[in-house]
C-alpha cells in the first residue's frame, strides 16, 4: 500500500511541475477593492490544492485517531473480561452432579463391589 501511496504522490507533483513549466506567467489576484496580489499561477494552483487537501486531511486523522481508540478500549474491555472469567472461583454446584455425587471421582471408587474383589 505505501508504494500506491508513493506512485500518486509522484504522479501528483509530476503534474504541477509540468503544469508549473508551461504556465509560468504573472497573473493579478484582486484581495479587496485596493489590495491586488501579483503572483505566478503555478503559485495560486498550489494554494488552492493545498486549500482543498488539509482540511480532509485533518478530518480523517482525526475520524482514524478516534476509531483507534475506540478499537484499543473495546479490545482492553474484552481481554478485561476473558481474564476476568478465566480466574472467577467457581462455585460448589458446578462441582457435583444433581444426585450429589462429585464428578471428579471415578465411578469404581464409589461402588463396595471393586473393594470387596480387591480383597
Amino acid at each position: 500500500m505505501q508504494i500506491v501511496r508513493t506512485i500518486i504522490w509522484v504522479m501528483i507533483l509530476f503534474g504541477i511541475l509540468t503544469f508549473s513549466f508551461f504556465n509560468w506567467e504573472p497573473v493579478e489576484v484582486n484581495l479587496w477593492e485596493n489590495l491586488v496580489l501579483e503572483t505566478k499561477v503555478p503559485v495560486l494552483v498550489i494554494i488552492a490544492f493545498l486549500l482543498g487537501i488539509i482540511p480532509m486531511w485533518l478530518y480523517h486523522r482525526s475520524s482514524k485517531w478516534s476509531s483507534d481508540r475506540r478499537i484499543r478500549s473495546l479490545e482492553a474491555s474484552i481481554k478485561s473480561t476473558a481474564l476476568g472469567q478465566r480466574y472467577s472461583p467457581q462455585s460448589s454446584a458446578d462441582t457435583s452432579t444433581p444426585a450429589g455425587n462429585p464428578v471428579d471421582k471415578p465411578a469404581d471408587s464409589l461402588s463396595p463391589a471393586s473393594s470387596d474383589s480387591a480383597a
